[in-house]
């Protein structure tokens, strides 16, 4: 099939119902995952507090979402988490050392991180935004470790408390 054709498809391709099925909402679960996500993202605030190195980033509260709400995602799991904000961080370095940073190697950033990911089975969109943030901010390389890897684990570390608390969740479903 032809480009031009592909592209004249476009438009049909996009039609979907209005309305899709919608799973039942659980008050019980939506409090959990209220009070874990602000007890994860509290932490790393607390952690930057008592260290004095600034931990908290945009995107880990993207990653709450992954980790408190949808805890059975694949995306939510530990090598995801920890591999994609860490690899994507690593991109982020990478490009602001080799091109600088501005709009253009910020969307460079964020398509090779996916790239990366991809290619290493650590797909966890929140790594999007890490490596946006990172030539963002014309980081370096102790980004990867102070704040993208110390933040990780420690949503990790509540996540695994967390999670496993309660009745409802068990977390994770696999490591690697």
């Amino acid at each position: 099939m032809t480009i031009s054709n592909r592209l004249l498809g476009v438009p049909r391709r996009c039609m979907a119902p209005l309305r899709g099925p919608r799973p039942t909402v659980s008050l019980h679960n939506a409090f959990w995952s209220f009070l874990s996500a602000t007890l994860g993202i509290l932490a790393i605030g607390e952690i930057t507090s008592l260290s004095g190195h600034h931990l908290l980033i945009g995107s880990f509260g993207a990653s709450a979402v992954l980790l408190f709400d949808a805890v059975d995602s694949p995306l939510a799991q530990p090598r995801n988490l920890v591999g994609g904000h860490v690899l994507s961080a690593g991109v982020a370095v990478i490009v602001v050392a080799l091109v600088g940073s501005s709009p253009l190697t910020m969307a460079i950033a964020v398509g090779l991180a996916i790239f990366v990911m991809n290619l290493t089975h650590t797909t966890h969109p929140p790594g999007g935004a890490t490596a946006l943030i990172g030539v963002q901010g014309a980081v370096g390389p102790e980004f990867i470790l102070l704040p993208v890897l110390a933040g990780a684990l420690i949503l990790l570390i509540m996540a695994l408390f967390t999670n496993n608390v309660v009745y409802h969740r068990s977390y994770p479903k696999h490591w690697l």
